[in-house]
């Protein structure tokens, strides 16, 4: 009998399997943070680099596969071995600025490319190295199962996730944690070469041992297949649904990034280190009350408070997966078909993934991927539920059973048909691409046609034709913005440069020879305003749409000296970073003319962007005032609250302007530090309540 691995041999595993877990996933909300403010802001560009990571860990698991099927050990460690070095040499994974969008490409597929070209290759090594470590140590003359690996490989993924809001993001610049981890995974590479070099001396066949933890060694048949396919899919498409939903009407933070996706992990460690720790009555029976939970109060809470809404949904996203992935546990075959059992695992999450990253924005005009999900989820957990139950049955009566399958076939119905009540949404255009979901409506008793974003309205008109030019919104007379116009009317031409379009409301103000400058990221925003309302053809000033970033734009543009320049793309939506940073408002300095005034506007609910704002312009010797208002839905008015900042000091004491603003200045009190490209930091500033 051969002799049990000497303790530290099998600490070498470990420490592999758990470094390039925790390299996988710490790199995921690196490089996503780093390219996020190239494409606005917009939720997409997580979905886009979760669908890259999904579709390399199936390109890795697929070579982990071919490796051990095709070539014999040192073969396999030779080979692995070359690939290291390669990988050595893409190092560091940061992209370079000239990799910065010009404005006119696609941007789903310009991120897989920049994805693709810093970091596809280590990371393709390192999501091969979980099934391919896995493998090597059963070679070893072990007890002891390899898919106690996997658990640990998870544990490794969770701290990683884990880390990152808490430890890496707050404490590091993006160019220096890119630093890190590449450092990281520098280490990565010699302990995984180690571990390749013994394979180099090692017998030409693995030893062949018995299933561990109940696996048969019986080849799995194609159901058995199938079904590690379906629940991996199910499992990531509520995963990105779900980390959508939360994004769009939140913010687009690393925190909201990593906490569904260790949630998702987590589910991964409790199933397969214990198989005892999933109770499939218990576990589904829960899934589905979340799942009922989650409906009403999408269908009949209007603002949720924020602490339920997320709970409710994360609590939802675990519950779904822990079925999903306990399951496939339940599933799962011998180790000798272990690494053709995680190509398959790893083949259904990237084909979640591709449905929603990309089949969805294509196929539909609206965010259907949860609703998917939630009727996919409610029909697989009351099959589980039910058939775990059904042991119970036998000597119960007829009737109770009736009454069980009676209803799981109400609850099934009422989720179906409350998340179609929800798609069923009463809209006269909807739109849909990579940038989210806009509804123009017109709900009953409107006097006019309001733009919705998520759920933040984008503007709204009047359809009378003596109110048709009247401001509204956030945008009255009486705002912040309002009142700035108002303080400026004089003979003069002005110059205006607005970031965010919206319906185009801010074009009321313009005079006869003005200029009014909008930048708009968004292609579907710039028809809606032109086709659907008429801010922008109806105003006296000369008009001008430049597509693209309004901080890349900016950049590359020779100075425009506006008067007034003006922030209005913050919205529960998503919040471009990019655009609050110190180097964000030098540009704009630069744009202005010799007292010209930055007006930004901060209405929120769930962040609270003031302190931000006030600390910019406190580091550029800029006066900061306050301008609140209430709202007044009957004049079509809505709460806003605004924030001017200039150089020109007279400018707080105009009559329109000094009985209603409020003198802030950004306080030196460390709990929201200065913004910079490389450091900002949105968690520190979210409302919890």
């Amino acid at each position: 009998m051969p002799d049990r691995p000497r303790p530290w041999m099998i600490l070498w595993f470990a420490l592999a399997t758990l470094l390039s877990a925790f390299l996988v996933f710490q790199v995921q909300p690196v490089i996503s943070k780093t390219v996020l403010p190239w494409f606005g802001g917009s939720p997409a560009v997580w979905t886009t680099c979760m669908l890259f990571f999904q579709l390399l860990l199936f390109a890795g698991y697929a070579y982990a596969h071919l490796l051990t099927q095709c070539l014999t050990p040192r073969w396999q460690g030779a080979v692995h071995f070359c690939l290291l070095c390669l990988a050595l040499l893409v190092l560091p994974i940061t992209p370079a600025e000239s990799w910065k969008p010009a404005g006119d490409e696609n941007p789903a597929g310009y991120i897989l490319l920049i994805l693709l070209t810093n970091v596809g290759l280590p990371y393709f090594i390192l999501s091969a190295t979980g099934p391919l470590i896995q493998a090597w140590f059963s070679f070893e003359p072990a007890q002891a199962s390899p898919y106690r690996l996997y658990a640990l490989s998870n544990a490794g993924s969770l701290a990683a996730l884990l880390t990152y809001p808490f430890v890496v993001e707050p404490r590091f610049s993006t160019w220096d944690q890119g630093r890190i981890w590449s450092i990281g995974f520098c280490l990565f590479a010699l302990l995984c070469s180690y571990l390749a070099a013994r394979l180099w001396r090692a017998e030409q066949q693995a030893v062949e041992r018995p299933g561990h933890g109940g696996c048969s060694n019986t080849a799995p048949g194609w159901s058995a297949r199938i079904i590690w396919m379906v629940l991996p899919a199910l499992a990531s498409v509520m995963l990105l649904a779900i980390t959508n939903h939360v994004c769009q009407d939140v913010a687009v933070i690393p925190f909201l990034w990593v906490a569904p996706l260790s949630l998702y992990l987590l589910t991964f460690i409790i199933s397969f280190d214990r198989e005892s720790w999933y109770s499939r009555t218990w576990t589904t029976g829960l899934a589905v009350a979340c799942i009922v939970g989650l409906c009403l109060l999408m269908r009949h809470v209007h603002k949720p408070l924020l602490l339920v809404e997320v709970g409710l949904n994360f609590a939802t996203l675990f519950l779904v997966c822990l079925v999903c992935h306990g399951e496939l546990v339940r599933a799962k075959p011998s180790p000798r078909y272990l690494t053709g059992f995680y190509l398959m695992s790893s083949g259904g999450g990237a084909l979640g993934g591709v449905f929603v990253a990309l089949l969805c924005p294509w196929l539909f005009n609206s965010h259907v991927e949860l609703s998917v999900a939630l009727v996919a989820a409610t029909i697989t957990g009351l099959i589980v539920f039910l058939r775990e139950a059904r042991r119970g049955w036998l000597g119960v009566s007829t009737r109770r059973q009736h009454i069980g399958w009676l209803g799981g076939t109400a609850v099934l119905l009422f989720v179906g048909l409350s998340q179609y009540d929800e798609l069923q949404r009463d809209t006269l255009v909807t739109a849909r691409n990579f940038y989210g979901v806009l509804h123009v409506e017109r709900p009953a008793g409107s006097r006019g046609n309001i733009l919705v974003h998520g759920r933040t309205v984008h503007g709204f008109q009047f359809d009378h034709p003596t109110m048709k030019r009247r401001p509204t919104t956030y945008y009255a007379y009486e705002s912040g913005i309002g009142r700035l116009f108002l303080q400026q009317r004089s003979d003069a031409p002005r110059r205006v440069g607005a970031i965010g379009l919206g319906t185009g409301t801010i074009a009321c103000y313009g005079e006869v020879g003005d200029l009014i400058r909008f930048y708009e990221i968004n292609p579907a925003m710039v028809r809606i305003a032109h086709d659907h309302y008429s801010f922008l053809r109806d105003s006296k000033a000369d008009v001008e749409i430049v597509l693209g970033d309004a901080r890349l734009s900016l950049e590359r543009e020779p100075d425009q000296h506006f008067d007034v320049l003006i922030l209005d793309a913050f919205s529960s939506d998503s919040i471009p970073t990019h655009l609050l940073t110190r180097e964000a408002f030098a540009i704009y300095c630069r744009h202005l003319k010799p007292g010209g005034i930055i007006a930004v506007h901060v209405t929120n609910r769930h962040l609270n962007l003031e302190p931000v704002v006030a600390k910019l312009a406190n580091s550029l010797d800029m006066e900061c005032v306050r301008i609140c208002n209430p709202k007044d839905l009957r004049r079509g008015v809505l709460a806003s609250k605004w924030i001017l900042a200039t150089r020109y000091a007279e400018f707080v004491q105009h009559r329109a302007i000094a009985p209603v603003a409020e003198q802030i200045r950004g306080r030196d009190d460390g709990r929201v530090p200065l913004w910079t490209d490389q450091y900002n930091n949105l968690f520190q500033i979210m409302k919890i309540y």
